[in-house]
């Protein structure tokens, strides 16, 4: 049975329920009515509906929660089986508070506009909190240039090592704008002070490539299909949130 035929047939016998309430002797079950029994209910249904429409609404807000529940539920289940990739991989960058006692995870393409937006903001969540490690996992889907921007990044961690990544990182977000292409990172890279050819010539290596696999290996398990997402202690965050609702989200973790 499909989600949309199983969600109307619950509220059916919901609504069979309410109907029949206090009047056992006219229970029934809905699925063995005849035709002209079913078009009598059917009747019956819209008549109640039309008389009180917020029965509807409170229907569907159940139905939401519950599903919301299970989608929680359900991302539970998947961090934990894979605590060990999201948290303590060897090979992302580790920012904020080494020792923090709440990880926020991130997984980024630098080519989304809504991790830019996210950007200051997770920044300024981990500043201002203090007790928070921050790992970046790098996770290219818009594209080959979503590739190569994540490609000269890794290179540049493993090349020059994380202050440069940081650098490179955050340039990304704040000052990069145009193709992105090998040449003009390096040269980026190197208007940041940093040795743009040295990593440049690190973007192909199979380490390299080991990372991003990695990676995007992760995020199918982890059913991420977009960007950003967070992780945050056994909890998935899809999308942007404003900073207020990272705050409260970290507050809920933390309670």
């Amino acid at each position: 049975m499909t989600r949309p035929a199983f969600a109307q047939r619950r509220f059916a016998l919901a609504l069979a329920a309410t109907l029949t309430l206090g009047t056992p002797a006219l229970a029934f079950d809905i699925t063995s009515m005849t035709q002209p029994e079913s078009e009598a209910f059917g009747e019956a249904v819209r008549g109640y509906l039309m008389e009180n429409p917020g029965v509807l609404m409170e229907v569907i807000a159940e139905l939401e929660a519950q599903q919301a529940e299970a989608q929680s539920s359900g991302d539970s289940a998947l961090v934990l089986s894979n605590a060990a990739d999201i948290y303590e991989d060897g090979f992302s960058w580790v920012g904020g508070n080494p020792e923090g006692s709440l990880t926020v995870v991130e997984f980024i393409d630098y080519r989304c506009g809504y991790c830019r937006k996210a950007h200051s903001e997770v920044l300024e969540l981990v500043e201002t909190d203090g007790d928070i490690r921050y790992i970046v996992k790098e996770f290219p889907i818009l594209g080959e240039e979503s590739v190569i921007a994540s490609q000269f990044a890794v290179a540049a961690l493993q090349v020059a090592g994380p202050e440069a990544y940081e650098k490179i990182n955050h340039g990304l977000y704040t000052e990069f704008r145009g193709a992105m292409t090998a040449e003009r990172l390096a040269a980026f890279a190197t208007d940041l002070g940093l040795d743009g050819a040295a990593i440049a010539a690190g973007m192909d290596s199979p380490e390299v490539a080991k990372v991003l696999n990695d990676n995007q290996l992760l995020a199918q398990r982890l059913q991420i299909e977009g960007t950003p997402t967070f992780v945050m202690g056994d909890q998935l965050l899809r999308g942007y949130v404003p900073l207020e609702g990272m705050r409260a989200m970290v507050a809920d973790v933390r309670g």
